[in-house]
């Protein structure tokens, strides 16, 4: 199949040219990541668990091509593996020191890039920072399954990748995202854990922000991603 791009929703055709992605197919495909995502988040696919491409497009009622499509963009975001004559695995679960690992990152890159947020964001990226925050307070409380807080984790995503994109330094703002930090966070612990804290500390950051005190951005970052650390350990993964 040919390759797809994510972030543009396109495909490449057979002759090399960019096309729209037919909305059918894309609904369909994003329809079957999201219940690979689900049953990996619920570990309903065990962690290191083989991921047969057959077995979920019968469980699923699909074809195996959107399956190869979702595991290729679940490789991506770090829940599976693909390996040489194996085929996929879900990941393993974060074991205590590599949450600290993972935390350990984050203290070093996303206070800087909220500190440079501050300093440099533009009146629109200002906003977006802010609505996102705004439509955080109107979900109800996370709880349950994948499928019950899949929202409050994404804007959860969102909000500190926005942050990172308003630092304007592209470099940082890839490896932000590319931990894929909050993923493999909510895969370890029941999600109300990350409720109202979450947000209270989100409204301090984006306070700073709007602010443009770039000191008080950072040191509110560093205390929203401390904190954090400090749930997962005392409530999660003591592995």
């Amino acid at each position: 199949m040919p390759p797809q791009d994510r972030s543009a929703g396109r495909l490449k055709d057979s002759d090399g040219e960019t096309g729209s992605a037919p909305p059918a197919r894309q609904v369909l495909s994003d329809s079957v990541y999201e219940d690979i995502k689900a049953k990996v988040m619920d570990h309903e696919i065990a962690p290191g668990a083989r991921v047969g491409i057959d077995a979920l497009s019968r469980t699923l009622g699909v074809s195996p091509t959107p399956v190869r499509e979702a595991l290729a963009r679940l490789e991506a975001d770090g829940l599976v593996v693909k390996r040489s004559l194996s085929g996929y695995r879900a990941t393993e679960l974060l074991t205590r020191q590599g949450v600290e690992e993972l935390f350990e990152m984050r203290l070093l890159l996303e206070p800087r890039a909220t500190e440079l947020a501050a300093a440099n964001a533009t009146e629109e990226e200002l906003d977006t920072i802010e609505q996102i925050v705004e439509e955080m307070q109107t979900l109800p409380g996370p709880t349950g399954r994948y499928a019950d807080y899949r929202d409050f984790a994404a804007l959860d995503q969102r909000f500190h990748d926005a942050i990172a994109a308003a630092s304007h330094r592209p470099l940082l703002a890839a490896a932000v995202e590319r931990l894929h930090s909050h993923l493999h966070v909510f895969r370890l612990t029941h999600v109300e854990l990350a409720g109202n804290p979450t947000l209270a500390e989100h409204e301090n950051i984006v306070r700073a922000i709007l602010r443009r005190r770039a000191d008080r951005a950072a040191a509110a970052m560093t205390e929203h991603l401390t904190r954090s650390l400090q749930r997962q350990l005392s409530h999660g993964n003591e592995s």
